[in-house]
């Protein structure tokens, strides 16, 4: 399993993540071979989020987390030997976004009794809160660190000048950004190559621009989630009738290097110099070890091509 480093810190990471925000209706033996075939993979990153289940019939917030530790029962040896990663920041009733004190520390408090564990390895908050007080987030921060709760702190979906805005207060370092990215939604990547050139759809600036640049020059490890759907919660585009270029460059390259259509598309991502995590959402443990098989070095002219084959116009 190839690593990289995590944030501006020593610790080297998995560059495959393990997400858990499926397994609210998965039985306790089910989470059990999706965990084991991780860790025999050489995966030991976990990704939750409090939020995770509470659409589950019976569920709400916490869900996930809580059914993960149910399901493992892991001895205190087990649990020093993966990272668990979680975020606050949704609130489900009435949908909303709050990264106040109260809201960062209670969630903080609430995920580490559901995941029964002393401490959280990484948290994040999920989405950007348009009230956000930095001082709130920044006196958050230094509770959970300083009373031994939380190890490392990031965000998911922020925008560098989102995160610029945090740094006036917090003094932790960000050390990750998660956030949206495949081969076909890849705007992060694609208005990079089209800047400038008038006409292209990927020209278009989004976010503030230059994500994966910023993440560079900061030293925050991006981490991609939703690494195979087309776009937002519209499915995958393997076999897709949308994507019969990029699914036939697939088949080929995956033919070529002896793997799956799944690994080719993981090594699109993990190819990149940033270092990227890539963070799975599947509960079918064929994809996870498909995926952990991800260290292909695939060539320019194969990383171009994938994107080409995905329909964005290279200039």
């Amino acid at each position: 399993m190839k690593t990289v480093p995590f944030g501006p810190t020593d610790i080297q990471v998995p560059n495959i993540v393990s997400g858990m925000m499926r397994i609210a209706g998965s039985t306790d033996d089910e989470i059990r071979h999706l965990y084991t075939t991780a860790r025999e993979a050489g995966i030991d990153f976990f990704d939750h989020a409090d939020l995770y289940g509470f659409k589950h019939p019976g569920g709400g917030t916490h869900l996930c987390e809580r059914r993960f530790a149910e399901a493992l029962r892991l001895t205190s040896s087990e649990r020093e030997q993966i990272t668990l990663q979680t975020k606050t920041g949704i609130v489900a009733d009435p949908w909303g976004y709050d990264q106040s004190y109260e809201h960062i520390v209670t969630s903080a408090e609430e995920s580490l009794k559901a995941l029964g564990t002393g401490y959280l390895d990484v948290l994040l908050l999920h989405r950007p809160d348009a009230l956000v007080e930095p001082e709130e987030v920044a006196r958050a921060f230094d509770h959970l660190e300083s009373s031994g709760k939380v190890r490392a702190l990031g965000v998911s979906n922020h925008t560098p000048s989102q995160i610029d805005l945090l740094k006036t207060a917090v003094t932790q370092p960000i050390v990750a950004n998660q956030v949206q990215l495949s081969i076909t939604h890849s705007p992060i990547i694609a208005q990079g190559l089209s800047s400038n050139m008038t006409g292209q759809h990927d020209s278009v600036t989004r976010d503030g621009g230059g994500i994966v640049d910023y993440a560079r020059i900061n030293k925050i490890t991006l981490q991609a989630w939703s690494p195979f759907q087309k776009g937002f919660q519209d499915g995958v585009f393997f076999n897709s009738p949308d994507y019969p270029e990029l699914n036939a460059e697939l088949d080929r390259l995956a033919a070529k290097y002896g793997v799956t259509p799944t690994a080719i598309a993981t090594a699109w991502i993990t190819r990149h110099p940033a270092g990227i995590q890539v963070v799975l959402g599947t509960t079918t443990p064929q994809r996870v070890a498909d995926a952990a098989g991800s260290d292909i070095p695939l060539t320019r002219g194969e990383w171009y091509g994938l994107i080409q084959a995905a329909g964005h116009n290279v200039p």
